[in-house]
């Protein structure tokens, strides 16, 4: 390129960045700027708030985890007692019914329909 096309480039550079200057509004840039400090201070805010409430929940949550999984054994063995209980019991009125047909009202002798929850089955 030649000296005189460089000049003629360099004038119109800085000739159009003195116009695109004077499109921008030092104030609106200002205030801008100042919006989005505050925006990032309450995101930090916000953030330092979140990560206390995740370190809080998590000791919460190993606080009580034993007593949890130690009460789903204890009610799962409960059931499997009670379904026991209740194997026994039909068995045993199947047998009263067999030896005395008369020992029971006519609306207990129907089939009984197990209406319980399945609680080990994921909702």
């Amino acid at each position: 390129m030649e000296e005189s096309e460089k000049e003629s480039i360099k004038e119109a550079s800085v000739e159009v960045s003195q116009e695109f200057k004077t499109l921008i509004n030092t104030d609106d840039v200002d205030s801008l700027k100042q919006t989005q400090d505050l925006i990032l201070g309450r995101l930090q805010d916000s953030n330092a708030v979140l990560s206390h409430f995740n370190e809080y929940s998590e000791n919460c949550f190993n606080e009580v985890s034993g007593d949890f999984s130690k009460n789903t054994r204890l009610l799962r063995s409960m059931k499997s007692d009670l379904d026991y209980i209740f194997q026994k019991l039909r068995s045993m009125k199947a047998k009263l019914l067999a030896t005395y047909p008369d020992a029971f009202s006519d609306d207990s002798k129907g089939e009984i329909v197990d209406r319980r929850p399945d609680l080990e089955l994921l909702q």
